[in-house]
Order: C-alpha cells, then sequence, then structure tokens
C-alpha cells in the first residue's frame, strides 16, 4: 500500500511540475551498476531454530542497470524518473550442512531531485547532488540440496514491495549532446523490514553507476 501512495505522490508531483517541464527539453539516460550490499544485507546470523542451527547469511556484489529521463525545472534543479533493477548472489550457510545458494531481484521505480552544482541542469552538465524515494519490488530465491540425496535440490522464492529511498553524488563529463556520467549513490529500504515480525531484512547497498545521458 505505500508503494503505492508513492507512486501516486510522484505522479502529483510530476503534474504539477508541468508547466516547467514543457519550458526545457528533458534528458535521457542510461547505466551500468555495481551494488554493494551494506549492513545486514551484506551478512548477518539466523537465529537457531527447532530444526536448524546457527546460520549466517548474506550477499556479495550484485550487477544492475537503470534508464533516467530528467527533466530541467529551471537551470538548477531537475526532476529525474529513475527505472532500475538489480541482481545479487549470496549464500547462506550452517556448521555440518552444505551452504544454500540466494539470489535478490530488486526492481525499483523512483523520482529524484536532482541539484546540479553551478546550474547546469538544462545542460546536464557537470556535479549534481540527486535524492528522493522509490516503490521497490524484491524477489528472494533460495535453492538448497538434500542433505540425504545431493542429486536432487529444490527451490524456494518470496516476493515483497516495500518503499525505498536513494540518495548520492554524481558528474556528467563532456560538453557534447552524449555525455559520460559517473554516479556514487546509497539505497535505503524504509519499510516492510522488522525482523521481529518475520520481514526480510533492508536491501541496503551502496550503487556506483557508470552511464551516458543525451
Amino acid at each position: 500500500m505505500r508503494s503505492i501512495t508513492t507512486l501516486i505522490a510522484l505522479g502529483v508531483l510530476a503534474a504539477g511540475s508541468a508547466p516547467a517541464l514543457q519550458a526545457q527539453d528533458p534528458h535521457f539516460g542510461f547505466a551500468l551498476n555495481l551494488g554493494f550490499p551494506t549492513g545486514d544485507f551484506r551478512s548477518h546470523n539466523l537465529p537457531a531454530t527447532g530444526t536448524a542451527g546457527k546460520q549466517n547469511e548474506g550477499f556479495d556484489v550484485g550487477l544492475g542497470g537503470q534508464f533516467t529521463i530528467s527533466f530541467p525545472l529551471d537551470q538548477g534543479v531537475a526532476l529525474r524518473m529513475n527505472f532500475g533493477g538489480q541482481t545479487t548472489e549470496g549464500s547462506r550457510t550452517e556448521t555440518g550442512f552444505s551452504s544454500q545458494n540466494l539470489q535478490h531481484n530488486i526492481f525499483s521505480l523512483g523520482a529524484e531531485m536532482q541539484f546540479f552544482v553551478g546550474g547546469n541542469a538544462s545542460r546536464h552538465r557537470g556535479t549534481y547532488f540527486f535524492m528522493g524515494p522509490s516503490a521497490d519490488f524484491e524477489r528472494w530465491d533460495t535453492t538448497h540440496d538434500n542433505y540425504w540425496d545431493h542429486y536432487w535440490d529444490s527451490s524456494t522464492y518470496d516476493r515483497k514491495s516495500r518503499l525505498g529511498a536513494t540518495f548520492g553524488l554524481g558528474h556528467s563529463f563532456g560538453y557534447q549532446t552524449g555525455r559520460f556520467t559517473m554516479e556514487f549513490g546509497f539505497h535505503k529500504t524504509l519499510s516492510g523490514n522488522d525482523t521481529n515480525k518475520g520481514e526480510p531484512p533492508s536491501s541496503d547497498f551502496a550503487k556506483l553507476s557508470f552511464g551516458w545521458v543525451f
């Protein structure tokens, strides 16, 4: 429900900015991302249960991409729509048993404000800060062996929609129509992450992006 509310709010924000958007052409961009898990997403221990002992679960570096549309509102500010996804591999280990393979996939629909240093939003040039909320659609896959017959395995998965936020710093290099961009940001899960209620931990990660904007 919160994700749906966020999408409605983003639509209202974009609609309210329509007069300014008509005055300047948008900039389209795409990028490849490297995601570096942090906190419990990188590594955390699971408590022992009646059928399982103490376990450790963690994820490695993820790989993804994003497509962006940046609408200049004035010389120093732009509204950017961000459509991105990422997949991350991981494992869960338990003493005395073979490890389980994990995979986390996330698709995010975000709206970010960009603040350009030096007022180059209309040309999407130079250094800029960005921040904004996102609707995150996530899936966790677990593949594990049968411990008595390693020729047979099984898979389970779980899905969840959550509210997130992203903030960071970027720079557009060059003066031509197409410019190389590099960004460093951080993604934080804001809702649906109460592990005491059995919810998955936050999907928090630092993000390094390399791409082009036109």
